[in-house]
């Protein structure tokens, strides 16, 4: 069943999907969608596919996240920019022809192919795999270069908006709703201190300097789907985030994800490894040339105003009572923000050669 009431084998039937349906199994992977693998039979070939359904918790406008995942998808299939693998993700259609198919009580289920031989992981442990990420994430952006950002929704509004995200912060820290605030005192100076950081691209953006793009907003490295014989990148994957934005978020957050190389969890292990910065620097920029000059020139820049921007989200989150943010422990959400503010201090550090790095492409 899948949990509301409708057989997971109906929900299967809805898509048009060639073959005997075999099996269903669940599947962990993933932290807000459910997801399950379904097997089919055609002739003497047995395929798989992906079965997912919206959380709608988290995405309240669960169409609005397939109008945009299937206009986005769209678009690259018809690209013909990419020089890497031809396997790429793809979006099967219902019976009725639309991207999505809807239960009665609302919920939204989705079908993707299963793209084999291929695998995602956690973190980034050499400068070679950085490089790949980089040139799927560049190459992704450089391909949607030419959709309008006006044709997708913005499901998640003010998503990397950092200004309004401080405000909200100095919102919290003045009401204080669970009596937390105290025992931010050194963090919250610490990000005052940094305000002008906060409206950077938003300044710029506001200014026409850098373009409103369509972004995926999520630029984890367990967001591409790798080679498992050469290691080379296949696809991007994960789009529930697709929206206008700016390259620089992604470019940011693929910084902030990626130079360190432990957990976001462990601060005694938060450094900056140039190489791996210089392979983000060097795969981005390699796939994607269609970037204005603004955009480049802050490509050192914007790890270091994504990263405060997430501290700032946890910092807020463990003020309101650890509302957003799953936690497992008492103030883990507090760690989370210190982790992410000691990293800020190490991009601080290391900006000037960030910077030089980024000039030898101009």
């Amino acid at each position: 069943m899948s949990g509301k009431g409708i057989s997971l084998e109906s929900i299967a039937q809805e898509f048009r999907i060639q073959g005997e349906l075999v099996s269903i199994e669940g599947i962990d992977t993933g932290l807000i969608n459910s997801t399950y693998i379904a097997s089919y039979q055609l002739g003497s070939e047995q395929k798989r596919y992906i079965l997912q359904r919206i959380n709608s918790h988290v995405f309240p406008d669960p169409i609005a996240v397939m109008e945009n995942v299937a206009k986005v998808i769209g678009h690259l299939k018809a690209s013909t920019k990419s020089s890497s693998s031809s396997r790429s993700l793809e979006l099967f259609p219902t019976t009725g022809g639309l991207p999505y198919f809807k239960e009665q009580d609302g919920s939204v289920w989705r079908c993707y192919n299963f793209i084999e031989g291929c695998c995602t992981y956690d973190t980034v442990e050499s400068p070679e795999q950085a490089y790949q990420a980089a040139f799927a994430f560049g190459e992704f952006q450089n391909k949607l270069a030419d959709l309008s950002a006006e044709d997708l929704t913005e499901t998640i509004v003010d998503f990397h908006h950092t200004r309004k995200r401080f405000a909200r912060l100095m919102e919290l820290v003045a009401a204080d709703p669970c009596g937390r605030a105290a025992e931010i005192t050194a963090e919250l100076a610490f990000i005052k201190d940094r305000e002008s950081v906060v409206g950077r691209l938003i300044d710029l953006r506001d200014t026409g300097a850098l373009p409103v793009r369509i972004t995926h907003n999520d630029t984890k490295f367990n967001n591409v789907m790798v080679d498992e014989q050469s290691g080379e990148a296949v696809c991007v994957i994960d789009l529930d985030t697709v929206m206008p934005g700016l390259s620089l978020y992604d470019f940011g957050d693929l910084v902030r994800t990626s130079v360190s190389p432990y957990s976001e969890e462990d601060i005694e292990g938060v450094s900056v490894r140039m190489p791996v910065f210089k392979a983000l620097v060097d795969g981005y920029l390699t796939a994607c040339d269609c970037l204005h000059e603004a955009e480049v020139e802050n490509l050192a820049y914007a790890g270091n105003v994504i990263t405060l921007e997430l501290a700032i989200r946890f910092l807020s989150d463990y003020l309101e009572g650890d509302l957003y943010f799953k936690t497992e422990r008492e103030g883990q959400n507090l760690h989370r923000a210190r982790v992410q503010l000691e990293l800020v201090r190490q991009l601080e550090a290391s900006e000037e050669e960030m910077a030089a790095y980024v000039r030898q492409w101009k």
